[in-house]
């Protein structure tokens, strides 16, 4: 089985990209998707957040769940505290890929994908027999970033702080996907790409 580790900064185009896999019947494994099922009602994540970050976890009907809002203002620019919410949560999010690798095999899959937006920053590439990065102009990125409810230029910025540089990125990567130009060229690209793992 095919492991491709599919990546990018944010507003790159990554989530178009994951769906044009999907639409090929390949697996996708979305890392951002387990963080937020960590983070909901019932979620393994919950109480050890709650217990490190006061005041970020609230009663919802069902169960108690993490405030993410309050959560994103807990750790905004605070270097120390981002860190110990990944040690919280990166191990469980792993253990969520496991489990859908493991399934994966059984089903004798011959390619899937996993979305993880912070691939290279947690040194996951090893894991991947293919790194893919999307990437697009800044220009491009910022002007897709800032669309997004709620976002700021703030926001924006502590959160590129944290990530890779997109050019160091794309020197990394396996294969680059370039997003900035049109929907069709990416979708065209992966294609080629699934074309290519497939019948080699």
């Amino acid at each position: 089985m095919k492991v491709v580790g599919l990546t990018g900064s944010i507003g790159m185009g990554k989530s178009t990209a994951a769906n044009t896999f999907r639409r090929l019947r390949v697996p996708v494994f979305d890392a951002d998707a387990a963080v937020h099922a960590l983070q909901s009602r019932g979620g393994r994540a919950v109480g050890p957040i709650g217990a490190a970050f006061p005041g970020t976890v609230r009663e919802a009907k069902g169960g108690m769940m993490v405030d993410r809002e309050a959560l994103r203002r807990a750790v905004l620019g605070d270097g120390p505290a981002l860190t110990r919410l990944e040690r919280i949560v990166h191990p469980l999010v792993r253990d969520a890929e496991r489990r859908f690798l493991a399934a994966a095999r059984r089903r004798a899959e011959p390619l899937v994908v996993l979305d993880i937006p912070l691939l290279f920053e947690t040194r996951g590439e090893g894991r991947c027999d293919l790194v893919v990065v999307v990437s697009a102009p800044a220009a491009v990125q910022r002007i897709r970033v800032l669309r997004r409810p709620g976002m700021t230029a703030e926001r924006l910025a502590a959160i590129r702080a944290r990530q890779m540089p997109d050019r160091e990125k794309r020197r990394r990567a396996d294969r680059v996907v370039e997003t900035g130009l049109s929907r069709h060229a990416a979708q065209r690209a992966i294609r080629a790409l699934v074309r290519e793992i497939r019948e080699g």
